[in-house]
């Protein structure tokens, strides 16, 4: 076996609970895809800023409205928080954005670079409940939220956590995003996002990762230290505490993806063409902001375009119409030189074939449309209202397979095999030829989710189904956690900088 051999044997390896390929900032082999002709992208874009130059978008926050004035937006006479632009401007502003940047994550080996053929495989996030086979579905909880974050920090293929994978509905509002980026901190450490849900809360998060990462401020700002997504709200809206979020992310230097929520038929159009008309002009006004604030500030061309069902109202995801739409929105990113984000979604209630039909249809299209970042990755379930632990590792040995196949081919000689066919030559096998013996413990990918035993022994071993190997491999990873080192000072200023905002009173609410 050769030293190259001896090493990927090794990093396969070294999970103790888990045969997985090692951490690595994944690479999109794959050809760019184009569904749609160059004509049809720029007709999109034509009409999307159409829609900025005759109707416009609202802003709810009088400082994105005074910023965006004093780049020439004009309000509109009887509601001046709706503003028209011109093409040209928004243009210009967001050609200023980045095209590549990286998130510097608390373990430096665990940052994550968004751009280019880079892609990042994030977690399930904000869903409000949670299931597992032995408590079924349950409203979200802080114990199922550690654990969430126990399996991000424990599967190479998850790069990074989408938020609060559950939303623990037992702490307060006003101070959950304090106790929850606390617990982030000192269950993983790879890159993370905050809600940017008015300016207050986001400095918190701020203040939490300079002291968990050991920076000063100059040095938190000089890079993206964390990231956020920022959803418009469609039609033609953004609102005030996410406005106050885009321009807070921009001063700071922070990385944000800016989504509209398109879904066809619903709060878009209901044709595809005309949802992603409606996405492309809230994504252009709401980067232009971003921009105006701060010239360069990082930002990532998010999508969530799909369809609604047209008897019921219920998102739908993995459909056609929703390929279609992240394709396009591909080329539509492109065309801006921007990174973009999709999601790995399916609007099944369970882990069933249809959850398996419609991930694999979701990320597809996140592979055919080159995402840099999927977004909800693993868990995700009933449309995002759920996150379930055993789809949670499901999805995750899937993710693994991805990278696995995105792994460049060799063709080299001792790929090839020519020695090897010499030496079986006609009518024999390869079962213990010297080129197989040298192999057979790495030579193809492993899912550490399935079963390829036959029937017999498949049955003799308990007639278990994917859920409850899922299931298994959940609790063999909670039950021996260990949580990556943080040094004492880090801890020791994080724990004060929470226990003296929660003595203020975190963040006020409505509650």
């Amino acid at each position: 076996m050769n030293t190259s051999s001896r090493a990927r044997r090794k990093q396969r390896t070294a999970s103790p609970l888990i045969r997985q390929r090692p951490w690595r900032n994944i690479v999109n082999s794959m050809p760019l895809f184009n569904l749609v002709p160059e004509e049809a992208v720029e007709a999109i874009e034509n009409t999307s800023l159409n829609v900025l130059e005759e109707i416009g978008m609202k802003f709810l926050h009088p400082p994105a409205v005074e910023t965006l004035k004093k780049y020439g937006a004009i309000p509109d006479k009887e509601d001046p928080q709706i503003l028209r632009f011109d093409r040209n401007m928004i243009l210009e502003k967001v050609a200023l954005a980045p095209s590549q940047f990286t998130v510097t994550a608390r373990n430096p080996q665990h940052s994550i670079v968004i751009g280019g053929r880079n892609i990042v495989f994030a977690s399930v996030g904000s869903a409000p409940n949670a299931s597992d086979l032995d408590n079924g579905r349950r409203p979200g909880n802080f114990q199922d939220y550690q654990n969430f974050i126990k399996l991000i920090q424990t599967f190479n293929s998850i790069h990074a956590s989408s938020g609060y994978p559950v939303e623990p509905q037992d702490i307060h509002p006003k101070v959950r995003h304090l106790e929850c980026l606390k617990a982030q901190a000192l269950l993983s450490d790879k890159s993370t996002k905050c809600y940017v849900l008015g300016k207050p809360r986001t400095l918190d998060a701020f203040e939490i990762t300079k002291r968990v990462h050991g920076i000063s401020h100059e040095q938190f700002c000089s890079s993206p230290h964390i990231w956020t997504v920022v959803n418009t709200n469609s039609p033609l809206i953004l609102d005030g505490p996410m406005a106050e979020g885009v321009m807070t992310m921009a001063e700071h230097g922070q990385a944000t993806i800016i989504t509209p929520f398109t879904l066809s038929g619903a709060m878009a159009p209901a044709t595809i063409p005309g949802a992603l008309v409606m996405q492309n002009a809230e994504f252009l006004a709401t980067a232009a902001l971003s921009q105006c604030t701060k010239p360069g500030a990082p930002i990532i061309y998010g999508s969530f375009t799909s369809n609604v069902d047209m008897r019921s109202g219920s998102p739908a995801f993995g459909t056609p119409e929703n390929v279609k739409a992240s394709q396009i929105s591909g080329q539509l990113a492109r065309r801006y030189n921007l990174p973009i984000r999709l999601s790995n979604a399916t609007a099944s209630n369970i882990p069933d074939a249809q959850a398996a039909q419609e991930t694999v249809m979701s990320m597809w299209a996140c592979l055919t449309a080159n995402a840099n970042v999927v977004n909800h990755s693993a868990g995700w379930l009933e449309g995002g209202l759920c996150a379930s632990f055993e789809k949670f590792v499901i999805d995750a040995a899937m993710l693994d397979a991805v990278d696995a196949y995105l792994e460049p081919t060799l063709f080299n000689e001792d790929q090839l095999a020519m020695d090897a066919i010499r030496e079986v030559k006609s009518g024999g096998h390869f079962f213990g030829a010297q080129h197989t013996m040298e192999r057979y413990a790495h030579a193809f990918h492993e899912p550490f989710a399935s079963d390829w035993s036959n029937f017999g022994a498949w049955t003799e071993n308990g007639s278990q189904d994917s859920l409850t190997r899922a299931n298994r491999i959940y609790h063999d990873i909670i039950n021996n956690f260990e949580p990556p080192p943080l040094p004492e000072d880090r801890k020791e200023d994080l724990e004060e900088f929470v226990q003296r905002r929660t003595k203020e009173g975190g963040v006020p609410t409505d509650f």
